[in-house]
């Protein structure tokens, strides 16, 4: 699914789905209110948005997971495993699964720490936990109150927010801002804050801020054909334009889009044809035909803080409830 440009404005077509959008907005409500948590016998970490769509989820549940390690922690990650077959819970091997079996973001947060697909949350965590888990990380986790967590963490990409600030489908909220912000613990907010997010926070709630960065720059000077199937594929050209590389094609998908082989060999065809490299993000490349990922160029992204040590005094917390 790619977010319709109407989702940014407030124009005829959320007025004309703003009936809908009440009827499920009073659903999620009922549905969160109605929600009796788990507390599971370890720390629970979520990070999630209020939005549909990419805001960097990824990126931060894999610096988080890095930070735990770091101090003496065995963080497990579990994730839904959107877009792939398996219900789990599953301990997700990049060897032997594929994300049409485990999805996509699993095959990413695996390469960092033990992780685990699986429908039922709590059936996951009692896995992680019988694995050797002492700390759950949660992968888009705020809005399932199948457990209670420790720390919620929404993120906010500051170029879009909260769009035009409407409920599904009138608008790409999952639910309503005050409801969504408290159950949150902070807020990270990724990027330039273009629509003024800071001055709509509650005073009472932590913000910590950030930026996504390639961790290596391989394409500088080099001519590209770009392509990404990803929740907002903007982001990823404007990262390649600040690589200082020249993008000769950029090619959008759907979210999650599963390719298929004649699709990059077209593109393929094309970067051959205009003497340039064909590059893609790391979560696409997982969905690529495995005989071809290696002829695709990946730009791996992680998060910049801007205040570690902000970061850090929240973790810290989790070291005095452990």
């Amino acid at each position: 699914m790619r977010a319709p440009d109407f989702w940014q404005t407030d124009g005829i077509w959320p007025r004309l789905l703003s009936p809908i959008a009440a009827v499920y907005g009073w659903a999620a409500r009922r549905h969160q209110l109605a929600a009796r948590p788990w507390r599971a016998p370890l720390p629970v970490l979520s990070v999630g948005n209020l939005v549909v769509g990419g805001t960097g989820k990824t990126p931060v549940t894999l610096s988080l997971a890095e930070r735990l390690s770091r101090r003496g922690w065995a963080p497990h990650l579990l994730s839904r495993g959107y877009g792939g077959r398996a219900r789990g819970p599953l301990r997700v091997d990049p060897v032997r699964h594929d994300a049409a079996q485990v999805g996509d973001e699993p095959l990413l947060l695996a390469a960092a720490a033990p992780t685990w697909v699986a429908r039922d949350r709590t059936a996951g965590t009692r896995a992680a936990i019988a694995a050797g888990a002492d700390v759950l990380v949660l992968d888009d986790g705020h809005q399932n109150q199948a457990l209670a967590k420790d720390l919620a963490l929404v993120i906010v990409d500051g170029t879009q927010a909260f769009g035009n600030r409407r409920l599904l489908p009138a608008g790409p909220l999952r639910e309503s801002i005050t409801d969504g912000l408290a159950r949150a613990t902070a807020v990270v907010l990724l990027g330039e804050d273009v629509s003024g997010l800071r001055d709509e926070l509650p005073g009472t709630l932590p913000l910590l801020t950030g930026r996504l960065e390639p961790k290596k720059n391989t394409l500088h000077g080099k001519v590209v054909v770009a392509f990404a199937g990803i929740g907002r594929p903007q982001k990823f050209f404007a990262t390649l334009d600040g690589m200082d590389c020249e993008v000769l094609g950029r090619h959008t998908f759907s979210d999650h889009h599963p390719y298929h082989e004649h699709e990059i060999l077209m593109l393929l065809d094309k970067a051959t044809k205009l003497d340039a490299l064909l590059v893609t993000t790391a979560k696409d490349r997982v969905r690529l035909p495995p005989h071809l990922q290696d002829l695709v160029e990946v730009v791996e992204v992680m998060v910049v803080w801007d205040n570690e040590t902000a970061l850090e005094v929240l973790l810290a917390e989790l070291d005095n409830d452990g």
